[in-house]
């Protein structure tokens, strides 16, 4: 069989320069938030699946935490069901939180572990344990409208989370928490990410998300920021949409223990791999100064 040469350098070159990453980041935890783009395309699936399995076969710990927004709205669609945002959350009432609890914490918590399975790393559907990992309560709007079953999250008990972390295993964990009740609530899985990154004390946090990651009012990328410039930046609203609740998550972390943050583009194939094993990195980090 002939061998692309260059080809083998480059290779060669890729895992040379990954080597100390690999060294530096063996044995810690990384909470990765997986969601937009990334999960909607099969060879971005099944990338992600195998950089995640990677990347736990060389000695870290990743921890996933999964979106659905999309998945959600299409079955929603389906079935007849009229969706409504206010402030960028969905509504979410019975019916709807119904199919919330399918498409999340059944189809693609389930099909994220059976690809990265596929790829040789062990992992663990923890929708089971949603209710004792994520405490949560209903969110209320300071404008006073009511968005039924969206909760924010109360306190993260990640017992269970760090069972599977010391027998080798990926934790893969749905947006979904419980309140007082007992009554699901759907919340914003950049948020969830965030407050676990913070109960593990995680290396990293990682939120995927559409875009090349935090930019300026001219649309120029922003690579690195620390605390007091992303609350400027909020401040501004330089940061508004999707990305305000990434970047007020990533700031949370950072104030509570977790080293660093990126937010980065998950169109890019081998987004996660490029951030943790390279020395440019893509994206935005944040840091804590």
């Amino acid at each position: 069989m002939s061998v692309d040469r260059k080809q083998a350098q480059n290779i060669a070159s890729v895992l040379s320069e990954g080597l100390p990453y690999i060294q530096r980041f063996y044995g810690k935890t990384i909470v990765i938030k997986y969601g937009g783009a990334a999960m909607s395309k099969a060879s971005l699936k099944e990338g992600f699946a195998r950089d995640i399995a990677l990347m736990k076969l060389v000695g870290m710990n990743p921890v996933i935490v999964h979106g659905g927004g999309p998945q959600i709205a299409n079955e929603l669609k389906s079935a007849g069901i009229k969706t409504s945002f206010i402030s960028g959350f969905r509504v979410t009432d019975h019916k709807t939180m119904k199919i919330v609890r399918k498409v999340l914490g059944q189809e693609i918590n389930k099909e994220i572990v059976g690809l990265i399975k596929g790829f040789g790393a062990e992992a663990f559907a923890m929708t089971r344990y949603n209710k004792s990992i994520i405490r949560s309560s209903k969110l209320r709007l300071n404008e006073g409208k009511d968005l039924g079953l969206v909760g924010k999250v109360e306190s993260i008990q990640n017992k269970e989370i760090k069972k599977k972390i010391d027998k080798g295993v990926i934790p893969v964990i749905s947006p979904l928490g419980f309140n007082r009740k007992g009554e699901c609530l759907n919340i914003n899985a950049d948020l969830v990410a965030g407050k676990i990154a913070s109960s593990l004390k995680s290396e990293k946090l990682i939120l995927l998300t559409d875009v090349e990651g935090i930019q300026e009012k001219k649309g120029k990328l922003i690579s690195k920021i620390n605390k007091k410039e992303a609350k400027s930046l909020l401040a501004q609203t330089v940061v508004e949409g999707g990305m305000k609740p990434k970047l007020e998550s990533c700031m949370e972390a950072i104030s509570t223990g977790v080293r660093s943050c990126h937010i980065i583009d998950g169109r890019l194939p081998h987004a996660v791999l490029l951030e943790v094993l390279t020395d440019e990195g893509i994206g935005t980090m944040i840091t804590s100064g």
